[in-house]
């Protein structure tokens, strides 16, 4: 008995007709963009309020660059103060000591709440507490009194106030201060991502705790601290514009200022120090982005994936060499 197999050949489907699907808004939305962009470039090349020849003869003149020079300075300064002093504080609040958590918490607050503006003319302004700012024993005219002896002092040495609490420290130290208590959320978040799994198994090594946080926690939690620090780093370059009020001579806010008010142009030296943040800001941008790089090695999929082939690699030549020993 046979079973006839054959079947009749299959029709072939007539090929698709693909129609593309429409999308006249974004047909729009570019027409409008492009008409607003013209505008704009029409208003800088048209309009004489920009001033672009004074404006570019000014814009890098001798007291300019120191201002940029002091705006530097003020950012790298204030952010050491604020990354390490953020370390130590993001630590504090992750202590098991509940007086060291408690510090940190007020140290957090206070300085979260109160604007940076706010600080650095109050910093500016704390040579009004003290004439001098001396070193030695603490409490030692009332020590003194205490066991009858008068005009004790104890002082090792001191300086004045206004030599040392200048415009530039008393911004440095507001800015500084600031930014730590923000770096101590950073940091404190990027502690926690670390899974406590790495926590444990270098204890279970034998290693100290500041070895697992100085070896194996910190390197890990670079990857989740090192975004949000370098918009901290962007934002504290803005923010150096603040102690223009305080006032620091040798900032880039102040000298443009300076020229606009001494010239009567004040618009395009605002410009100016636009160009020049925008500048400084990308030059920081393309830093963050080497940095975000470093750090998130072995982290993606494409990471994960070379790690795994390195096993695979690692794994065959081990295996080679065994066969060709036996």
């Amino acid at each position: 008995m046979s079973i006839d197999t054959d079947s009749p050949e299959r029709a072939r489907p007539e090929p698709i007709q693909a129609v593309p699907v429409r999308h006249p808004g974004r047909w729009v939305a570019v027409a409008v963009i492009g008409v607003l962009v013209a505008m704009f470039v029409h208003l800088l090349v048209t309009n004489e309020a920009f001033n672009w020849s004074f404006m570019v003869d000014n814009m890098f003149r001798p007291p300019i660059m120191a201002g940029v020079r002091g705006s530097l300075a003020l950012l790298v300064t204030a952010m050491l103060i604020g990354i390490v002093l953020g370390v130590v504080i993001a630590i504090m609040r992750l202590s098991g000591n509940p007086i060291l958590r408690g510090v940190a918490w007020a140290y957090t607050w206070f300085f979260r709440a109160v604007p940076r503006l706010v600080l650095a003319i109050l910093f500016g302004n704390l040579g009004i507490l003290w004439a001098r700012i001396e070193f030695g024993l603490p409490f030692d005219r009332q020590i003194g009194a205490l066991f009858g002896v008068q005009d004790f002092e104890a002082r090792l040495f001191g300086f004045s106030a206004t030599d040392i609490l200048t415009g530039f420290v008393a911004g440095m130290l507001a800015l500084g201060l600031s930014e730590a208590a923000y770096m101590a959320e950073i940091v404190r978040a990027g502690i926690q991502s670390v899974d406590e799994g790495q926590t444990e198994a270098a204890q279970a090594l034998g290693m100290s705790q500041g070895q697992i946080l100085r070896r194996i926690v910190l390197p890990q939690a670079m990857r989740v601290i090192v975004p949000p620090t370098g918009n901290e780093t962007i934002a504290m370059l803005k923010d150096t514009s603040l102690v223009a009020f305080v006032p620091v001579s040798t900032e880039l806010f102040f000298q443009i200022r300076a020229v606009g008010s001494r010239t009567f142009q004040v618009f395009p030296m605002l410009v100016a120090a636009t160009i020049w943040y925008l500048l400084l800001s990308s030059v920081l941008l393309v830093g963050q982005y080497y940095l975000e790089r470093h750090f998130a090695k072995g982290s993606g999929r494409a990471g994960q994936a070379k790690a795994r082939l390195r096993g695979m690699a690692v794994g065959g030549g081990g295996a080679t060499g065994g066969a060709g020993g036996v």
